[in-house]
């Protein structure tokens, strides 16, 4: 399915994975140095329960467990050699493909079916800092030290990976700083002519990146970038993820006035639920204060967002709200 196939249905992806596998290994996920990348190993059967979990409340993109997956990690906290590593990358690419596989055969069991093309799997492609384990995922400082040439090398190694697994395209996701967004894309552009993908952004408030650039000059950038190489029916969208949701309106606008209302890529978003990660106490504090997030969704869906769905804390239930909520706004405006 090509991303210009998708123009005017609004597609839902699934939630928090790591949110939702923690309720079939029974461990505690968050703070972990793989987060939840080291169950494609220990536990795949809970992996593809996940997946699964999220496709049967209506998600027509899962995302493989692959966010904080790095040779360096795997080597350092599963003892795998590099070639084990790169295979491990692989598996939950087969993980997600034989969860979409089941889905398929339950829809047909039910003479159900989704939209041809649908469910999509998608390539997560978490950032540089991610692996890092020291928070800096959440504030980009990484870039200060390293070139564009180091990023874009170090990321080829997973971004191959999960490619020779199969997917539909690569979620470049939950990207901290502007030089990681545009080095990633200048590469996947490059040299990856045929991958398809979409980016999307961390950010700190209604306006600036986690690392405190300007989202919308951002955004833009990577625009630019995919119309120059005539890329635009390889981009998915561009956005944000693992935002607090109510920051959400304000970045998309910010987006539609630096571009004038001129051609508006398509936008992508998966908000966290609200809450503030604690990282000294290693817990999500502020559950009380959040609102439903498909409360949000028909504005989203006003601002141009064409794919919603969850990061972290949002779960299945959460997924099927949104759902209902697209479904009820009628999926081809």
């Amino acid at each position: 399915m090509s991303p210009l196939h998708l123009k005017g249905l609004v597609l839902v992806k699934s939630g928090g994975f790591s949110t939702q596998l923690a309720k079939h290994v029974g461990d505690k996920i968050d703070g972990d140095p793989l987060w939840g990348s080291r169950f494609d190993k220990e536990n795949p059967e809970a992996v593809i329960q996940t997946h699964l979990d999220f496709l049967e409340v209506g998600a027509d993109i899962i995302v493989t467990n692959t966010y904080q997956s790095s040779v360096e990690g795997f080597t350092k906290h599963l003892n795998l050699t590099k070639e084990e590593s790169i295979d491990l990358m692989r598996e939950s690419v087969k993980l997600a493909m034989q969860a979409k596989n089941k889905y398929i055969e339950r829809l047909k069991d039910c003479n159900r079916h989704k939209e041809p093309g649908l469910p999509l799997i998608m390539g997560s492609i978490g950032p540089y800092g991610a692996m890092l384990h020291d928070g800096s995922e959440y504030n980009g400082s990484y870039t200060e030290q390293l070139t564009k040439q180091d990023i874009q090398q170090w990321h080829r190694t997973r971004i191959e990976a999960v490619l020779s697994g199969g997917v539909d395209g690569l979620a470049v996701e939950t990207i901290p700083c502007q030089m990681e967004a545009e080095a990633v894309t200048e590469m996947l552009l490059k040299d990856y002519p045929d991958v398809k993908f979409w980016v999307s952004f961390q950010c700190k408030d209604e306006l600036h990146l986690a690392h405190g650039e300007n989202f919308a000059n951002a955004a833009k950038s990577v625009w630019e970038l995919v119309r120059k190489a005539n890329a635009v029916d390889r981009l998915y969208g561009i956005g944000v993820n693992c935002v607090n949701p109510k920051f959400v309106s304000t970045l998309f606008q910010s987006l539609h006035k630096l571009l004038n209302h001129e051609q508006i890529p398509q936008l992508i978003v998966y908000s966290n639920r609200g809450e503030i990660y604690d990282a000294t106490k290693g817990e999500w504090t502020g559950h009380d204060k959040c609102v439903p997030l498909a409360s949000y969704v028909p504005e989203w869906v006003q601002l141009q967002a064409k794919i919603i769905g969850g990061c972290c804390r949002v779960y299945p239930e959460d997924i099927l709200a949104i759902r209902k909520c697209i479904d009820n706004i009628g999926n081809n405006n």
